[in-house]
């Protein structure tokens, strides 16, 4: 969950930090200096970039709230194997590969390290095309460019190689190392969806495709240079309505980001409530302010709901001097329950949509929603990670950040790490893909005209 006060504070923070003393107590000055930031250079000097893993390193330590989560990482130990790797790379763009290998150790969707702008083209650049992991096969599910369709790229072909490697393999040495994730289905998306295809922008990707009859064809994809033709340059609408039969309408919501999400709801909202029922798609929504989203369930029950509980590490050094286990220990606290709208009230039935892409400020969004028993939350479990994230600048221009909260159902039930689990689990397979077919908005349909039958 990052929400609006994350933001608040870093503006604070840039506004006087060239201004005067800080109102920071010594303590704190001692360990939130910004020294060690510097801008980029193509080579950084072994010095930077030892200060910059051990910085990582530090930061994690004292302030990741997942750690009993990788039982098995030993994080004193990695800091240790990791320092010959980072004073052996040639340049700071192998320095930062390292410093995202190290981060991605620690199994976290809102921890991880980024490249400094001059680098991004180099390693982020990826063609107008989308693929995603389905029935445990690379499949084309986006071509957002006339130039690819011509050279015979289809939604529903199958990715077999890229680079002359099998796509499978090449996954597992040249991106999955470098992911942070917190599940196999965090893992995934990043993986086969973001990471897949990307690389430099001045250079192709050569993938070899098979279609539904088994026809082969290996194709050159650039990653750069579409310009018009490249559909994803196209800002994504955030909030959309869409009437798919029966009384019952769809309501696609990309991001909790924007308070315009909120907003567009409470003005449609005349129009929502003419619906017989509701679906809520959140499986292509990322996060946000999770108070967004809890304004937008506010207009859909009667009564008050509870939130989330949280909590953040501890640190006592004297009590670890002691020898007494306490030393690390956790401070805990509850979101405040939302109060509903009041004038607005959604009485039909309602059900969410969740996948693999749903995360943090979503999944706020869904243990709220389950918490309030207003409907089924029907599809594939949810990324498995939000919090506070920590941000950090490192030497030669990048950044970081380390998740310092961790977030339950109000109930204390976990999903950082795991996903918030379906009611009603449903998995698109290709065939559906191929066909058009939308089965997760299927089931929704039928569990919603069931319901207002009933």
């Amino acid at each position: 969950m990052i929400r609006l006060v994350f933001f608040v504070v870093c503006l604070g923070i840039a506004a006087t930090s060239g201004a005067g003393e800080s109102e920071l107590p010594a303590e704190a000055r001692a360990v939130t200096s910004e020294s060690l930031a510097s801008e980029y250079v193509e080579h950084l000097s072994v010095e930077d970039r030892i200060a910059g893993l051990s910085l990582l390193w530090s930061e994690a330590r004292y302030n990741f709230a997942n750690f009993d989560l990788v039982p098995d990482l030993d994080w004193d130990a990695l800091y240790h194997a990791t320092i010959p790797r980072v004073i052996a790379a040639e340049s700071t763009a192998e320095y930062y590969q390292e410093l995202r290998r190290f981060y991605a150790a620690l199994k976290d969707g809102h921890t991880g390290v980024y490249m400094p702008m001059e680098l991004r083209s180099r390693f982020y650049t990826r063609p107008p095309l989308r693929t995603r992991l389905i029935e445990g096969r690379v499949i084309i599910y986006e071509v957002n460019s006339k130039q690819l369709s011509g050279k015979g790229l289809r939604v529903g072909q199958e990715v077999l190689n890229v680079d002359g490697i099998a796509v499978r393999d090449y996954a597992a040495s040249r991106v999955e190392p470098f992911q942070s994730a917190s599940t196999p289905q965090d893992l995934d998306v990043r993986v086969f969806e973001f990471g897949l295809l990307q690389g430099d922008a001045g250079e192709a990707v050569e993938l070899t495709v098979s279609d539904a009859a088994g026809d082969q064809q290996t194709v050159l994809v650039p990653r750069a240079g579409y310009g018009d033709d490249d559909a994803t340059n196209k800002p994504a609408e955030l909030f959309s309505i869409h009437d798919v039969g029966d009384g019952i309408l769809l309501l696609d919501i990309r991001s909790f980001g924007e308070a315009s999400v909120l907003d567009a709801f409470t003005e449609k909202f005349d129009d929502i409530r003419k619906a017989r029922g509701l679906i809520i798609d959140l499986r292509l929504n990322g996060g946000g302010n999770s108070d967004i989203g809890w304004g937008i369930l506010a207009q859909l029950v009667d009564q008050p709901f509870a939130t989330s509980q949280w909590k953040t590490r501890l640190y006592r050094p004297t009590f670890r001097a002691w020898g007494r286990p306490e030393a690390w220990s956790w401070h805990e606290g509850h979101e405040n329950d939302v109060d509903p709208h009041g004038t607005n009230f959604y009485s039909r039935p309602v059900a969410v949509l969740s996948g693999p892409r749903t995360y943090s400020a979503a999944e706020d969004f869904l243990a709220a929603f389950r918490q309030a028993e207003r409907g089924p939350v029907i599809g594939q479990p949810s990324g498995g990670a939000t919090g506070q994230p920590l941000q950090l600048r490192l030497p030669g221009g990048g950044g970081a950040r380390v998740c310092t909260k961790r977030d339950l159902f109000a109930d204390g039930t976990e999903f950082v790490g795991v996903g918030v689990i379906p009611d009603i689990v449903v998995a698109s397979t290709v065939a559906d893909l191929r066909a058009g077919h939308d089965a997760v908005v299927a089931r929704a349909r039928l569990y919603l005209l069931a319901a207002e039958g009933d």
